[in-house]
């Protein structure tokens, strides 16, 4: 028994700091959560609340009273619509521009390394910014495009100030900034993909339309996926460019959810329903993000199913 007793040796004991490493290393993770946590709850609890920064003596708690009273609006229907057709718009429109100009610049030359660097510059530029020059460069009186077209015969276009074209505008402004992100995701993704499938094609003489809707798209689509998501969670989202073009109008052309809070907390010092809109929009956001990691997860087992 001593024999087997010396045999067994006490695993070395670890100093302090060898210990407390795991927990250094997870209290950035930990911070980041608080930061996302306290927030978060701050707005669920504002929803819940009658809570006029005008009125501070009215503020008590009406439960979801501020759910009930957005629901049977139709100003707040027409921003859940506003909203989710500006994504479909810019995210559809930038996902086809990306995929084009990635496809174009897929070989490895000095010529497409360049021209890929070039066509990130927008990306570069704060969207607010941007909304700016846009604005600046689509004035009806003095404006650069506004002259272009006055040159094909159409005179007084009004860009963001009018009803009918407010909507094409920012998505114009927003295809310009953004769709340089998505010819980045896909013009990776191409060039990740193997390349035997698309050699044995070619000496075999496949079009190239059975080629790209064949081979390339559905070896393509996880990256189209992600691209999408990232733009889908934005767009939804978007501020900064709608603000800062039309401020959400004309009228109420353009109040998306983030304007609508905005006037709803800063002009009508409404706390309470500005958090409600902000909790739906998030709900709206977690539902589709939901739904597109479901599907992504679900074509990587099928794909290992079939591997």
């Amino acid at each position: 028994m001593a024999t087997v007793a010396e045999g067994v040796r006490k695993p070395p004991r670890r100093s302090f700091g060898e210990s407390a490493l795991p927990y250094l290393l997870s209290l950035p993770a930990l911070l980041v959560c608080i930061g996302i946590l306290v927030p978060f709850v701050t707005a669920v609890w504002y929803s819940l609340q009658r809570y006029n920064l005008a009125m501070p003596y009215l503020k008590g708690f009406i439960w979801f009273e501020n759910y009930k009273i957005l629901f049977t609006d139709t100003v707040f229907w027409h921003t859940v619509w506003v909203s989710l057709l500006y994504t479909v718009l810019t995210v559809g429109i930038e996902l086809v521009l990306g995929l084009t100009i990635a496809m174009l610049l897929q070989r490895s030359s000095a010529f497409n390394n360049a021209m890929s660097i070039a066509l990130m510059l927008p990306l570069m530029i704060a969207p607010a910014i941007a909304a700016l020059m846009w604005k600046l460069m689509t004035n009806p009186n003095f404006g650069i495009f506004s002259y272009l077209l006055s040159l094909v015969g159409v005179t007084d276009f009004r860009w963001g100030s009018s009803p009918s074209s407010a909507l094409f505008t920012v998505v114009l402004v927003d295809v310009w900034v953004y769709t340089p992100f998505m010819m980045v995701l896909l013009l990776a993704g191409l060039r990740g993909l193997p390349r035997q499938p698309f050699e044995a094609a070619e000496l075999d003489g496949v079009p190239w339309t059975f080629v790209f809707f064949r081979i390339t798209l559905p070896m393509l689509f996880p990256y189209i996926l992600t691209a999408g998501l990232f733009r889908m969670l934005d767009a939804i989202q978007q501020f900064d460019i709608i603000y800062a073009m039309t401020q959400g109008g004309p009228g109420d052309t353009l109040m998306v959810f983030q304007v609508q809070a905005y006037l709803e907390f800063f002009t009508y010092t409404n706390v309470g329903r500005s958090a409600a809109i902000l909790m739906v929009l998030w709900a709206i956001t977690y539902f589709l993000s939901h739904q597109f990691i479901k599907y992504w997860l679900r074509l990587r087992e099928r794909a290992r199913g079939v591997a």
